[in-house]
């Protein structure tokens, strides 16, 4: 295999303000072997996350990703040749194969997936999308049938889910997004209750009337100002799931949310902050829930597929200011 190509897109330059194309270069490198224990795979779909520009500043729940390394990011591949037991040529995997056309990876850091169609789903709403959105909203968040959930990024691949999933659990949705067409798309095709313009001047009104009981579950996805906004309309013992901060991602620097230890006090608030992986043990019954709504129509799933590897930066920086709706990845080849 190795006197194929295989393209590579590296992190040339960790920016210090906004990420940019520019802080990428794609190479032309070689198709590696896989070792013993190890799998070679071809890359089919790249998933691009808010947490891939997170992972620049240092390290996470993960290294960081060192200038002059391939971009790290998770995959759906597929194997092309094993050196470990059960994997064989043909098996559909996720791993973090970083951004690029071949990885050789080690099989105990692959998770083996079956073949559904599309395929995609596979990264949506039956992948860390639809897990994060399980688990941060009904473990974290808590939700009981009559109360108000409120979720911030709704327009993208987490919090399109959770709007949907909260309305399954007999919840007032209320989704914040940016822009009027995202915020009418959340009410007209997702189902959310009300949606709130985060653009708007208006914003801390319009979350009150979008939320006249207050809220009880606010799933934060941006961190910031609008943290700031809905803490100060938190019920009494609201819950806040904390899994993001995408408002400080391009300037980790920046300021808010402010008052918070008062309004914790006051307020008996409970803030959690959760990666997916913490519930790696569940997934099996997360996913049949998100199989049977999915199947009755109760989620509606939204993908932005971007169709080339050389395109992966620019959609990354494009999902970093909110271009897309529902789950975005690249179609690799």
């Amino acid at each position: 295999m190795s006197d194929r190509t295989n393209r590579q897109i590296l992190l040339i330059e960790k920016p210090k303000g906004k990420l940019g194309p520019e802080h990428f270069r794609m190479v032309q490198g070689t198709i590696p072997e896989p070792k013993e224990g190890e799998v070679l795979v071809r890359v089919c779909y790249i998933s691009l996350d808010a947490a891939n520009r997170a992972w620049m500043h240092g390290a996470t729940y993960r290294a960081a990703v060192e200038t002059g390394s391939v971009m790290a990011g998770g995959a759906i591949a597929e194997v092309i040749a094993s050196n470990a037991p059960g994997f064989a040529k043909g098996d559909l995997v996720f791993g973090d194969t970083g951004w690029q056309e071949y990885a050789a990876l080690p099989a105990k850091h692959l998770q083996k997936l079956p073949r559904l169609e599309p395929t995609t789903h596979l990264l949506s709403v039956f992948g860390i999308a639809g897990l994060t959105a399980y688990f941060g909203l009904l473990s974290v968040g808590q939700p009981k049938a009559g109360e108000t959930v409120v979720v911030s990024a709704a327009a993208g691949s987490v919090g399109s889910l959770v709007g949907q999933i909260a309305k399954i659990k007999g919840c007032r949705a209320v989704g914040i997004a940016g822009g009027k067409d995202k915020c009418q798309w959340l009410t007209s095709e997702l189902g959310f209750d009300a949606a709130v313009d985060y653009k708007d001047r208006g914003m801390f009104p319009a979350l009150k009337a979008a939320a006249p009981k207050g809220i009880d579950v606010y799933f934060d996805n941006v961190g910031g100002d609008i943290l700031e906004a809905c803490l100060s309309q938190m019920n009494l013992n609201g819950r806040i799931a904390c899994c993001g901060a995408v408002s400080q991602y391009d300037e980790p620097s920046g300021a808010g949310p402010r008052g918070v230890p008062g309004l914790i006090v006051v307020k008996r608030l409970t803030l959690r902050g959760f990666i997916v992986m913490d519930f790696a043990a569940r997934y099996g019954e997360a996913l049949a829930d998100l199989q049977s709504w999915v199947k009755a129509g109760q989620i509606k799933v939204q993908e932005d597929i971007i169709e080339g590897l050389e395109n992966t930066p620019r959609a990354l920086v494009g999902l970093l200011a909110g271009e897309n709706r529902g789950k975005r990845m690249v179609k690799v080849g």
